[in-house]
């Protein structure tokens, strides 16, 4: 019997199990389709995947420093409760609630590692990877409809849908050539929805893209949105809202 595991894509290790897509014109690991409403592309770009002093298209973005338009930065002001020197750290308030979140990686990974990584902190991961007997069957990419600009772009189209609480996303579902029809990326949403469910979301939303193939769209066609209990939220030949509540 067949052994599956569903992981986290959190950091370089768990990047690395991202399959290939069906059509080796595009590839999951190099597609920001989602996240740039305005140049997104779903190309394969070999250059990508390698790692860089900077994860952003541009290089490093300069600082407030690099700017002799920009107002001299004033000093700390003054605390009269604190014991320290100004500028010095504040001392521990033991009764103050801390909260300690991870810093997104940002330098030394792919682009898509790092778009991946953005709102881990707060969110949790934005990617799994589904394994059969360890080997890489299923992908999907999800999140907060915030992380994703297009999302928000074409859902604005469609003002019958509820506005509160805003939905969670899945962006992208996709199984391996020869993992197909095989129910992978069926199991891949069933854990992705319990997972959102459990982070507080009441709902998850799809958009298929009916204009074009399916091997060149990422989110599936309605009939496998209702096979695993999406409705369609809204009517369109072209481009479908697919939603499930949350329990």
């Amino acid at each position: 019997m067949a052994a599956f595991r569903i992981v986290d894509v959190t950091e370089g290790t768990t990047f690395a199990l991202i399959p290939p897509c069906a059509d080796p014109r595009f590839d999951h690991r190099t597609c920001d389709y989602w996240e740039d409403a305005d140049r997104g592309s779903k190309a394969s770009r070999p250059a990508w995947l390698k790692t860089s002093d900077s994860a952003d298209r541009g290089g490093p973005r300069p600082t407030a420093d690099d700017n002799p338009f920009t107002p001299a930065r004033k000093e700390p002001a003054f605390n009269p409760f604190s014991t320290g020197a100004i500028g010095d750290e504040p001392e521990e308030n033991p009764f103050a609630p801390t909260v300690r979140r991870e810093r997104p990686l940002t330098s030394g990974v792919p682009r898509k590692l790092a778009l991946l990584d953005r709102g881990r902190g707060v969110f949790g991961s934005y990617a799994k990877v589904l394994l059969v007997d360890d080997e890489p069957a299923a992908y999907s990419q999800f999140g907060p409809l915030s992380a994703y600009p297009r999302a928000t772009r074409l859902r604005d189209l469609y003002p019958q849908l509820p506005s509160a609480p805003l939905p969670a996303i899945i962006t992208c579902i996709a199984s391996t050539a020869p993992a197909r029809r095989q129910g992978h990326a069926r199991r891949l949403v069933e854990a992705i929805c319990n997972d959102l469910a459990g982070r507080g979301f009441a709902a998850v939303e799809a958009y298929p893209d009916l204009t074009r193939p399916e091997d060149e769209t990422s989110a599936g066609r309605p009939p496998f949105w209702h096979s695993v209990g999406f409705e369609t939220a809204v009517q369109d030949d072209r481009f479908p809202v697919m939603r499930r509540e949350l329990d």
